[in-house]
């Protein structure tokens, strides 16, 4: 696979501008593959060559404003676009994806206690391309509209509210323009608890044999969310920006959590099968309260290269145990903060490969070095220094 560069994404970044991905999914197709079209509009400012990025396992079809273009000429994980010309464009592509196993692009799991399927979409940071063809980078902000069609009985969830149109179609409300990587899906028959807050339709998701715990839990969680939600819009002002608020607890996810605008994305080990400390009840509510800074931090307003990745990390993990001590009952985040979170800095801040909280740019040339940075410097250290600032400073 060819890792984006820097200095690639910049030259692409000055060519063309995105306007809109329209996107069917079909997942309906087998245990192994699902079928994925995209359209893409975009401006090209200048004639020029480019490339769009895409992992598939067939390629059937490209046309090129029309123009059937060689799916042969995929190379690795990139497709040539070369003499364009200025002006609006459209590019169409038709392919067959592979299903993850291991978190990347679409997951599929199967729940051994029920045989109930699930699928859920992990895009970061770069895996949105096992899913439809893109543009990938961040600064390339776009507007995304999906539809999906899913097996009878499931349930579709995305970055928009979900529309259920019949026979297992489904349209998702095209979002206001994100970045590739924020793009997120989750399908299958999952327990849902909604409630309204603010206006705007919540809901906290989760397969369906783990029902029983997730109901026990879902006040806990729901209080912890709309209180964090409140006390967000105080801090910042600035409405919030989509038009839902969907949680979805998701079987072997490789991260403990993603902040999808309008669809966060969790662990499933976060719904308690068990009697717990209430330590790690308030572990639950710092994610909840981290990824919620995140739609504003990273969604409404995202860094143009990952050498900025701190910034997202540090500050919202600083946001979600302040914001915690201020608007729940979990009072002493600090102290696990100091306890827990500090340290995983300081281990990473001893090793050979300790890095500066904001690294620069020219330590972040690719996208393989900018995973380097997802460590305990770039978010505890980062957000210690973050409250050593509010300390000198004030908040404001």
């Amino acid at each position: 696979m060819s890792v984006l560069t820097r200095d690639e994404a910049q030259t692409r970044a000055q060519l063309i501008d995105v306007h809109r991905y329209t996107v069917a999914l079909d997942l309906t197709t087998g245990d192994e593959t699902f079928e994925s079209r995209a359209a893409i509009q975009f401006t090209a400012r200048a004639a020029g060559d480019t490339f769009v990025e895409l992992k598939p396992a067939l390629l059937r079809s490209v046309t090129l404003d029309g123009q059937p273009l060689d799916p042969h000429t995929l190379d690795q994980n990139r497709l040539a676009l070369t003499g364009l010309t200025e002006g609006e464009h459209e590019l169409r592509v038709d392919a067959t994806m592979r299903y993850s196993r291991t978190g990347e692009g679409m997951h599929r799991f199967t729940d051994p206690t029920d045989g109930e399927t699930y699928v859920y979409t992990q895009m970061f940071l770069e895996d949105v391309q096992r899913v439809f063809a893109v543009f990938d980078q961040p600064d390339l902000k776009a507007v995304f509209a999906l539809s999906l069609t899913a097996p009878e009985g499931w349930t579709v969830l995305g970055n928009g509210i979900a529309t259920d149109e019949g026979d297992g179609h489904w349209s998702i409300a095209p979002t206001p323009p994100i970045s590739t990587y924020l793009v997120a899906v989750a399908a299958g028959p999952w327990h849902s608890v909604r409630t309204e807050h603010a206006g705007l339709p919540f809901g906290i998701h989760c397969r369906r044999s783990l029902a029983p715990h997730l109901d026990a839990d879902a006040d806990e969680i729901l209080t912890i969310t709309r209180a964090c939600y409140d006390r967000y819009h105080e801090k910042f002002k600035e409405p919030y920006p989509f038009d839902s608020y969907d949680q979805a607890f998701v079987p072997e996810f490789n991260a403990g959590a993603m902040e999808n605008p309008g669809l966060v994305t969790f662990r499933d080990e976060f719904v308690y099968r068990s009697a717990v400390t209430d330590t790690e009840r308030q572990t639950r509510a710092m994610v909840i309260a981290h990824e919620m800074a995140h739609m504003w931090f990273g969604d409404l307003v995202t860094l143009t290269w990952w050498d900025d990745i701190w910034l997202n990390e540090s500050f919202a993990e600083y946001m979600g145990y302040q914001t915690l001590t201020e608007a729940t009952r979990h009072t002493d985040t600090w102290v696990a903060f100091g306890i827990d979170r500090k340290s995983w800095g300081y281990d990473a801040d001893q090793r050979p490969s300790t890095h500066p909280v904001a690294p620069d740019p020219d330590a972040v040339p690719d996208t393989a070095s900018a995973m380097l940075n997802f460590d305990g410097i770039s978010y505890a250290k980062g957000a210690s220094a973050l409250r050593q600032l509010v300390a000198w400073l004030g908040e404001k």
